[in-house]
Order: structure tokens, then C-alpha cells, then sequence
């Protein structure tokens, strides 16, 4: 089934990205990038709340107290969305001008692991940055080396493998998680080649499918467990950026577009909007929470 898809809203984000279900507040996060803008959306009476971080924010995560931790453009920040409060929580000390956060997600133990992007990079030209986490102590260590755009990390449904998009080479690798120290033993989950397109955003379905967004040809992909490609579906939108399964069953797949972002840009009616696709016959997983104090 292929579902059928319906904008939710009005939005138009020049780059929006990092969509997350909050199931206590059955509301829809999710930031347009460059903006700094985080929104919030209660899709059943359409109440929607905007509030401002230093940009880019490269991602948000829920966290168990019910604030959002930010990747912003070289640190964390957390925002409580009832007082509109932002709190620094701490440099990652990358310091270099084309260097950036971007994706994130939390693990099963209620740490958050995200990775970096390196714009304008030369010919051979090696990625700086990382893969990072910060752990439930507030701590943060460097766990894997850089990707030239990290993007849709994503946990297996036993959490032991960790799953990221290396967004210009078109591949999704695959890494052994134990939750403390390096990621170890990198494999390729998916070859995106074939696709001609990267992957951006991710999330898996609680069948332990990955759903990633193919960022250049307007569609999304899922692909099982083995990274066999199991179903592809086409967007009004040709650059769909990340996604995540929310509503009180967990059965709709919400997606974020791109209007103009530093590299892409569209004109058809829906770029920049937020897209959901109904009728898949999947559901999705809670949002994992950040358990830091």
C-alpha cells in the first residue's frame, strides 16, 4: 500500500527537517533549519507554536522532562516549549566555518547521538566534524569519525545497531551500538545508488524497517531489516528531507520538504510543506527521550 498523501497546514519551511512525534502532547516537532525556527503542531485542532534558536538547528529530540535538546550550529541547547526558555548545554568545539550539527536521534538508553556536515569541501578533500553523543550525564564524546553529510541515524528495534545516512556517497551504513564508547564494525546497510539520490532523515517502523527520504528525486524509501528494498513511494514534493510515524496510533507518516536550502531549491506547489502520508497499513515507535537532567 502506498498510502495517500495530504498537507497538513500552511508552513513552508525554506529547509524543513527533524520531525518527531511527541505522544504525551500528541503534537507534531519539527524545525525549518536555516530559519531557526522549531515548530509545533496539534494536528487535530491545528494549534501551531514557533519558537526561535540561534540557526541553523541541525536537529531536535524530545527529552524525558518535557524540554527539546537542539543541535545548533556547533552546540546543544535545550528549549522548554512551555516557557520558551533556551539553555546552553555544550559546546562540541568543532570551530570551523563550514563544519556543522545536523541529525540526531536518541538511543535506548535516553542518550543523544548525532553527527556533523562539512559544506564546500574540496576534491578529496576529507569531512571534518564527527559522530557525537551526549550522554544522560550531560557529557559529550566523539564516538565515529565524519561523514561528508550525517544524516537520519536511526536505532534497530533492539538498539544495538545504529543506522546513518552518508548522505554524498548515497550509501546508509550500519554500525554495532553498545551504548558507551566508539561505534565499531561498519558495514553498508543499503547501496542508494540505483536510487540516484542520497538518503536524509530516517526512522524505523515497528516491524524494524527503515524509512529514509530521498532528498533529490522526490520519493521515500523503506527497506527490511536485510537492507532489501521493500517499497518505494513517490512525493508531490521533490525534496522530501526527514520523517517519522506519529497520530494516537502511530500509523502516520509525517514528512518535511525543502523550499530553498543553501544547495536546493523548488517551485512545485507543496515545497516546503509538511507532507502526511496515511493508509501505509504501518506503524510506527514512540519517539525515544533524552534522559539527561
Amino acid at each position: 500500500m502506498n498510502g495517500e498523501i495530504h498537507r497538513i497546514g500552511t508552513t513552508v519551511d525554506g529547509l524543513g527537517e527533524s520531525p518527531v512525534w511527541d505522544d504525551a502532547a500528541q503534537a507534531l516537532v519539527w524545525v525549518d533549519a536555516l530559519a531557526g525556527t522549531v515548530r509545533r503542531l496539534d494536528p487535530r485542532s491545528g494549534a501551531l507554536e514557533a519558537f526561535a534558536l540561534p540557526a541553523p538547528i541541525g536537529s531536535v529530540v524530545l527529552a524525558r522532562d518535557g524540554t527539546l535538546v537542539a543541535a545548533l550550529k556547533d552546540s546543544l541547547a535545550r528549549l522548554d516549549p512551555v516557557t520558551g526558555e533556551v539553555r546552553h548545554v555544550a559546546d562540541i568545539g568543532i570551530g570551523h566555518p563550514d563544519v556543522r550539527l545536523n541529525d540526531g536521534k536518541v538511543d535506548r538508553t535516553g542518550a543523544f547521538v548525532f553527527g556533523s556536515m562539512h559544506s564546500h569541501r574540496a576534491d578529496g578533500e576529507a569531512p571534518e566534524g564527527g559522530l557525537y553523543r551526549l550522554a544522560v550525564d550531560g557529557t559529550v564524546e566523539r564516538i565515529g569519525d565524519p561523514l561528508g553529510v550525517a544524516n537520519g541515524p536511526a536505532f534497530a528495534l533492539d538498539g544495538r545497531t545504529l543506522y546513518i545516512a552518508d548522505s554524498p556517497r548515497r550509501v546508509i551504513w550500519q554500525f554495532d551500538y553498545a551504548g558507551e564508547g566508539p561505534l565499531t564494525n561498519r558495514q553498508v546497510f543499503a547501496d542508494l545508488s540505483p536510487l540516484s539520490s542520497g538518503g536524509d532523515g530516517a526512522t524505523i517502523d515497528a516491524a524494524g524497517f527503515l524509512w529514509t527520504a530521498l532528498v533529490r528525486v522526490g520519493k521515500i524509501a523503506r527497506f527490511a531489516p536485510d537492507g532489501r528494498l521493500d517499497r518505494l513511494i513517490d512525493l508531490p514534493v521533490t525534496h522530501p528531507t526527514s520523517l517519522t510515524f506519529g497520530g494516537a496510533d502511530l500509523d502516520v507518516l509525517y514528512v518535511t520538504s525543502i523550499s530553498r536550502s543553501t544547495g536546493l531549491s523548488a517551485s512545485e506547489p507543496w515545497a516546503g510543506a509538511l507532507l502526511a502520508v496515511t493508509g501505509l497499513g504501518v506503524r510506527g515507535l514512540p519517539a525515544d527521550r533524552y534522559a539527561g537532567a
